[in-house]
């Protein structure tokens, strides 16, 4: 179901919560016609289910490995696999939830879990992961940041990666200049000027102004203020105008055209990283989905990609690293053979092999451990920084049927009058802030209902 505006999007959350959403139909592990408002069944643990891949394409390839040893190991169930393309996911669940065909499995990331979990399309999953071979062997942080992207009272899907986000610096320009590696915000500052000599066309950073620049900026205001939560201890006020992240912003934003180039203004990630692996730019924030890039552009010699800055006391904190996982849909009549596929696509083994053919952070511990993880600098620190202790996750409120509206179409636009000089960062944050707080007095007031 695509909603095109934020009143029929909180009717349709509110409708969800309040369990009359009353779609009928019958499961895809039966014929393929589950719709949203189908309870299921646990099945007899054989036989056919549908798994949707929610990057296909993509990770078509590792996929298909994956469910041939899936198959291999149990041979009395048969995965069908069906990849979809992640900008034409969303869309495609929201079609199936209404007029059925919903998949027993299917890719469910941070962004998505909310949405699909609201209209009672995913099957619960605490009790089974704690009953499972898989309790006590998941990443921590990866699981808590699944549970709160869904609403934070129950998991609806399983992780299996995490993209986090990487602050990429060339060390031949550093080693040149006589810089420290950037660890901590003030080296990242002093770079950043440093490197930069307009007249060379020469830059120390890159800085994000289209089209995802607000997680970008998030990002930096919280790793600066080394605030740890979205919200107030009470759950109704957000943080994101606290003066220490208003202060962080406006020291961020005042990089723009000083030590970035103009162009700036309007750079999605594409751009940015094309910009960065030119040859001109000392440092990028992205993600591990850019390394090979880099790697193209400058060997293995020329930059290394390390988490984040630290913080106040070294303390590393950045907003929720992007993580994907896979869901159970509630209409499958095979639940019981569409867990035994998730269990063992995020088996030691198995995720591991999914995640070095990704580039990503595995989710499995003992798979996040393993020999290729060395081969790639920036996720075996990316992996390192979230079982050690040293980073703290800032969760942002995915499960807000506003959000993306809020995040994207609302102050996108908003952030670049900030960079341009059109308006302040407290202006800003004070505005953002006041469309959270109320989108948030919505949510808990459904969630009474």
């Amino acid at each position: 179901m695509k909603i095109s505006n934020r009143r029929s999007r909180r009717a349709a959350v509110a409708i969800a919560l309040g369990s009359v959403l009353a779609l009928t139909a019958t499961a895809c592990g039966d014929d393929g016609s589950g719709a949203g408002g189908d309870k299921g069944s646990e099945g007899s643990g054989k036989g056919e289910i549908v798994f949707w891949d929610n990057n296909g394409g993509v990770r078509t390839d590792i996929w298909k490995e994956i469910i041939t040893d899936f198959q291999k190991a149990n041979p009395d169930i048969k995965v069908e696999y069906v990849g979809i393309a992640s900008t034409e996911y969303q869309s495609k669940v929201d079609t199936a939830l209404q007029g059925g065909g919903l998949p027993d499995v299917g890719g469910v990331g941070a962004a998505m879990a909310a949405g699909f979990a609201a209209q009672g399309a995913l099957e619960p999953l605490d009790d089974r992961l704690s009953k499972s071979s898989l309790s006590g062997k998941l990443n921590e942080a990866m699981v808590e940041s699944l549970k709160s992207a869904g609403g934070g009272d129950a998991l609806y899907s399983i992780p299996t990666s995490a993209n986090n986000g990487v602050l990429y610096y060339r060390t031949d320009l550093f080693e040149k200049a006589g810089l420290d590696e950037p660890t901590d915000w003030d080296k990242f500052y002093e770079a950043a000027e440093k490197l930069t000599d307009k007249d060379k066309n020469a830059f120390g950073y890159t800085i994000r102004g289209g089209a995802g620049s607000i997680a970008q900026a998030l990002d930096a205001m919280y790793g600066q203020s080394g605030i740890t939560s979205f919200w107030d201890s009470a759950g109704e006020k957000t943080t994101v105008n606290d003066p220490k992240n208003v202060e962080a912003l406006e020291k961020y934003v005042g990089l723009y055209k000083k030590v970035t180039p103009a162009a700036d203004l309007n750079n999605d990630f594409t751009k940015m990283v094309a910009q960065f692996d030119s040859g001109t730019i000392g440092m990028l924030n992205h993600n591990l989905g850019s390394y090979q890039d880099h790697v193209k552009a400058f060997g293995v010699d020329k930059f290394r990609g390390i988490p984040q800055p630290t913080g106040p006391g070294g303390k590393r904190v950045q907003v929720s690293n992007p993580v994907d996982g896979l869901g159970l849909f509630k209409s499958s009549k095979n639940k019981e053979a569409a867990w035994k596929f998730i269990e063992f696509a995020t088996s030691h083994e198995e995720n591991s092999k999914f995640n070095k053919s990704a580039g990503q952070v595995p989710a499995n511990n003992e798979a996040a451990k393993d020999s290729w993880i060395s081969e790639a600098e920036p996720t075996k620190l990316a992996a390192a920084a979230l079982t050690d202790g040293s980073t703290t996750i800032v969760q942002l409120p995915y499960y807000l049927p506003d959000w993306n509206t809020i995040s994207k179409t609302d102050n996108e636009p908003a952030f670049q009058k900030v960079m341009d000089g059109q308006t302040t960062a407290k202006e800003f944050l004070d505005s953002l802030a006041d469309q959270l707080n109320k989108a948030q007095a919505e949510w808990n007031e459904q969630k009474k209902g």
